[in-house]
């Protein structure tokens, strides 16, 4: 394993420790549209590893130019994470990375027939010679070398149990399984994974996209069966519908499966954020783990309950990601989100008052179509009760 790897794979679980390779500078750039300016990747690398990522693929050193220099700086940066290169199987391509200073590099390329035929045009054989010299060459250089099977989920199990064992034995430290297209579901992913390891003794990485929706839950299948990385990006950034996102992996692994990787995970709001906006791309309120609905409660139970015991409907405290416990007032509040709203104010509500006062502001919500503001409230109130 990579030494830096070895040092940053923290999980506290006894089960298996978990390395989190995040891809936000490299495939969540590919995002169409997408371009992160210089200094944007180098403050996304410094956020990452401060949170506690344990390798950061940086981006395409064999692009040259702005890509190159970006990458370079990242590597002068004096980061606790491992920093890789995407590569081709090509010689030049590694070399780029190699002059870029990161201490690993990921080498890619196809492995489904489809691919192979339509987009390659040549053949098996071509992609395991091809595979086989870029492995070699890296590993004399003193690499640490992840192998991509792009679109893995679409390949002939047969071909791509001997492609990674073929990677294997030319010096690769671990295989990337790719959905690439986002095809798989867990049950199918747990299925191959355990296949391949069965048969290969290799590290795996999940490298999961988005497209019907399952690239986390298909992420942490993946664990399930075996695999000991994941690769992700910041808010699931990625081509067309993006990647397993950070913060829903790590959050998942601490909360549902016991593997807590000690990551910052309360400047998981913050990076959010960052990348959003250094993006140009929406973070949803409705966004998992770091929307700002995640904690806001409307609906009058489920405020409630909230107010009584926040776990009667948070997972989770807002506090572990960066986030505020929001009480909306609108029109399925109820008395108890009411009192508890006026209260921040100084203002004691009687039951009586409280449903008088409901009353209004569900007609006004429905007129405006929206929750109320705190002012909007308080004019209500105003309104209605005159000033005391």
């Amino acid at each position: 394993m990579n030494e830096k790897l070895a040092e940053n794979a923290t999980g506290k679980s006894e089960q298996k420790k978990i390395i989190i390779v995040d891809t936000t500078l490299r495939d969540g750039e590919q995002t169409a549209g997408v371009v992160f300016a210089n200094r944007e990747k180098v403050r996304i690398a410094k956020l990452l590893d401060e949170i506690g990522v344990h390798q950061i693929e940086a981006g395409i050193p064999v692009m040259g130019g702005d890509e190159m220099e970006a990458i370079k700086e990242i590597c002068r940066a004096g980061l606790k994470a491992s920093i890789m290169g995407w590569n081709r199987p090509v010689i030049k391509d590694i070399e780029a990375s190699l002059a870029c200073g990161v201490d690993a590099v990921a080498i890619s390329i196809s492995t489904s027939d489809i691919h192979i035929k339509y987009k390659l045009q040549t053949s098996r054989e071509w992609v395991l010679e091809q595979m086989v010299k870029a492995v070699e060459f890296a590993k004399k250089e003193g690499m640490y070398i992840s192998v991509n099977a792009e679109d893995a989920s679409r390949s002939d199990m047969d071909f791509l149990i001997q492609f990674a064992r073929a990677a294997k034995e030319a010096g690769a430290d671990r295989l990337r399984y790719c959905d690439t297209v986002g095809i798989l579901d867990p049950f199918t992913t747990y299925e191959r994974i355990q296949t391949i390891l069965k048969n290969v003794d290799i590290d795996i990485e999940m490298h999961t996209h988005n497209d019907f929706g399952m690239a986390t839950a298909n992420a942490l299948a993946g664990v399930r069966a075996g695999a000991t990385h994941v690769g992700v990006t910041v808010i699931g950034l990625g081509e067309r519908a993006g990647n397993a996102a950070l913060e829903e992996v790590v959050m998942a692994l601490k909360h549902l499966m016991g593997i807590d990787l000690g990551f910052k995970t309360e400047m998981f709001r913050e990076i959010a954020e960052y990348v959003s906006r250094a993006s140009g791309r929406e973070l949803p309120a409705w966004k998992a783990i770091v929307g700002s609905n995640m904690f806001a409660h409307e609906s009058g139970i489920h405020a409630d309950g909230a107010l009584k015991n926040p776990k009667t409907y948070e997972a989770f405290q807002p506090e572990e990601v960066g986030l505020e416990r929001q009480i909306v007032i609108g029109k399925h509040s109820g008395t108890a989100a009411l009192k508890a709203k006026f209260a921040e104010y100084g203002i004691h509500l009687s039951e009586f008052r409280a449903q008088e006062l409901l009353a209004k502001v569900r007609s006004y919500c429905v007129a405006l179509k929206r929750p109320l503001f705190d002012k909007e409230l308080m004019y209500i109130y105003e309104d209605y009760f005159g000033k005391n």
